[in-house]
């Protein structure tokens, strides 16, 4: 078969719609499997820890294909058990730690000191945002960064990662070789300036052949050549990426734009809170109200309005949450990925 040929199809997430069948070629598979060997410097002497599905494109491209590629060993796990996740690290001796944002919360939930992490050379994390609290407790209490990688299953998944040589807390980084990214306006297309909010358009050999059976889609999504992410940041002065939120998850308030993920870091930093999610909300005056849904850390105690009383010394009124839901955990995909459709479903 040749390079264009199609290699595999891996689906979607679907975290806001129906999943979709990505056609990947061997052509993108080998161009990402060498791009993350070089990032992330790896050597016969790695030994990696999996608890993600194979199913899905970090456990199957980013984790497995390329730790065989490097020829180093990959341990792997059915799902992820905290316990046995963490016991694995040093009984394995393992130096590539590959978590979702998750994962990390619920290590942080354990007492870190007792655990044996001094094999580890490197922590990752990729397939949603990394909250920038944990990020923090997690250097705090194990002096070691989190260094995030970016993409989609589109782009097979690796585009981006923080980083190289100069890391950058809360980034994405910077794109990884070949690859070009660019931020661009929602609406028009065109280019914006460094610090200005779009959409994160990514192009190189790592972008797909298309969707399986469905053209529509395929050309919605990658135009010009240019894969149009869905999500929102900003590139700094210095090329370095962020991201916001998602295109789908933005609330309309009156005509004012808020995303969640802004209101979910403030709501990160009261230490009650282990996991949150914000939503908007039906509200027949404003079009949209802010909704959040709180997981509390167990044995602790907080209650809505000492929750949106720290919003409101911190964000702008109308991106106070109205609502605030204490639930006992937050529907979630296979891989981690918080599912807020189901979150905005009517209950």
């Amino acid at each position: 078969l040749g390079r264009d040929e199609t290699c595999c199809i891996l689906y979607t997430s679907a975290t806001t719609g129906r999943p979709k069948g990505v056609m990947l070629t061997h052509a993108n598979v080998v161009s990402n499997t060498w791009a993350t060997n070089h990032h992330l410097r790896m050597t016969p002497e790695d030994v990696g820890l999996c608890a993600l599905p194979l199913f899905h494109c970090f456990g199957q491209n980013f984790i497995m294909n390329a730790l065989v590629n490097a020829g180093g060993t990959l341990i792997l796990q059915e799902r992820f058990a905290l316990e046995e996740f963490l016991g694995a690290v040093g009984m394995h001796q393992v130096s590539l730690l590959y978590a979702v944002p998750t994962m990390y919360i619920l290590m942080l939930g354990t007492d870190l000191a007792r655990r044996d992490l001094t094999s580890l050379r490197l922590c990752f994390s990729a397939a949603a945002s990394l909250p920038a609290e944990p990020e923090r407790q997690w250097k705090e209490r194990t002096g070691y960064d989190i260094h995030q990688g970016y993409g989609l299953t589109e782009c097979s998944p690796f585009a981006s990662y923080n980083h190289d040589t100069a890391f950058r807390a809360g980034s994405i980084g910077t794109p990884i070789e070949n690859v070009e990214m660019k931020v661009a306006d929602p609406d028009t297309g065109g280019d914006i300036g460094d610090g200005e909010l779009g959409e994160i358009l990514i192009k190189g050999p790592n972008v797909m052949r298309g969707y399986f059976r469905n053209p529509e889609a395929t050309a919605q999504t990658v135009r010009g050549g240019w894969l149009h992410s869905g999500d929102i940041g900003y590139r700094d002065t210095d090329g370095y990426f962020f991201v916001v939120d998602r295109v789908k998850d933005m609330i309309n308030v009156s005509g004012f734009k808020v995303f969640p993920r802004e209101v979910e870091e403030v709501l990160f930093e009261h230490p009650s809170v282990r996991e949150v999610a914000v939503v908007g909300a039906p509200d027949p005056v404003k079009g949209e109200s802010v909704k959040a849904f709180v997981v509390l850390k167990e044995g602790c105690e907080a209650d809505a309005e000492s929750l949106r009383a720290m919003c409101r010394g911190r964000i702008a009124s109308y991106k106070v949450p109205e609502a605030v839901d204490f639930i006992a955990a937050l529907p979630k995909s296979p891989t981690g990925k918080i599912l807020k459709k189901e979150l905005r479903a009517p209950r």
